[in-house]
């Protein structure tokens, strides 16, 4: 396939893997990139000596485009961009944060930028802003939510009437099926978290990995509306933060309760019980734990198979 995604990024198929705290290290993004998508670093739970190693090891283990995701209210934001600069990464998604800041800098040395969106609203503040393509993420996805709880149905369409920019639908997608019906729906491309959060290279701890694959509908909910709305598997941590909001509690009370390194002891750590667990709606149709190769051949032949069969939709 040969589209404005494809093109801007120099990959086969309009398929990017989300940059995920804690599961998106050189492993996933160089199989991801190697099997024909845009594999992602997730920046946001890496310091930055740590991610530049995972930087150097992606360049080592594929020599196809990839690219790194950078949450914007990161800490020790002037470190990791000269970091980027300076191993000459060519393609960055930012997101949790205004565009306007970075975006101008990393033009400046070339860099494709990538901003995630929850709302037609901010897709337009991205062109202002200059950036090169938009992913709008809508609220099946897991982990950190746009407040506004719109649905990806629903976003893609508006996003596309909102923006000329290429987009990229997040939140809910896990399927050939699924990227067909939002590349119908406006979308250029896709992105897939979950899906590949559960992959073998995904450095994700093996026992959040077979929670996910276990749950079943309704097995994630989102919480922390008062703090960042973020999507949760629905575990002891999730029953405490459910407890603290139905009672009002403030947002200081909600900092506390979550303390620092809360998602590294679920996800990384593999900690289920007391550790934040944060993925998508699409979990509860994964059913296994599967190598990154697997995945994306059965997203194509999936993607295929409901290409051909669109015939018998015609009025």
């Amino acid at each position: 396939m040969t589209n404005r995604i494809t093109s801007l990024f120099g990959i086969d198929i309009p398929l990017v893997q989300g940059g995920m705290v804690w599961c998106s290290g050189w492993k996933l993004a160089s199989a991801v990139s190697n099997a024909g998508g845009l594999g992602l670093i997730g920046a946001g739970s890496m310091h930055p000596e740590t991610f530049k190693e995972h930087i150097q090891k992606t360049k080592a283990a594929t020599s196809k485009p990839f690219g790194v995701n950078v949450p914007l209210l990161y800490p020790e934001m002037d470190k990791i961009m000269n970091i980027i600069v300076e191993e000459e990464v060519k393609i960055v998604f930012t997101s949790a944060g205004s565009p306007k800041k970075w975006t101008p800098f990393l033009k400046e040395h070339g860099i494709t930028v990538v901003h995630v969106v929850s709302s037609a609203f901010f897709a337009k503040k991205c062109e202002d802003a200059g950036v090169d393509a938009i992913v709008a993420e809508g609220f099946e996805a897991g982990g950190h939510n746009g407040r506004e709880e719109t649905t990806t149905m629903a976003l893609i369409p508006s996003v596309r009437k909102a923006t000329s920019l290429p987009v990229i639908a997040a939140g809910g997608i896990g399927s050939g099926e699924s990227m067909l019906a939002a590349m119908i729906l406006g979308a250029d491309g896709v992105q897939m978290g979950t899906r590949f959060a559960v992959a073998e290279e995904s450095s994700a701890h093996i026992d959040f990995k077979k929670s996910v694959v276990e749950l079943g509908e309704g097995g994630t909910k989102l919480a922390l509306k008062k703090l960042a709305p973020t999507r949760l598997i629905k575990n002891h941590f999730f029953e405490q933060v459910h407890d603290a909001e139905c009672r009002g509690a403030s947002p200081e009370e909600m900092k506390e309760l979550l303390g620092k390194g809360r998602a590294k002891k679920g996800m990384f750590e593999g900690n289920l019980d007391d550790g934040e667990l944060e993925i998508g709606q699409v979990s509860a149709l994964i059913s296994k734990i599967q190598s990154v190769e697997e995945i994306v051949k059965e997203i194509k032949t999936e993607y295929k198979e409901a290409l051909s069969g669109l015939d018998k939709l015609k009025f």
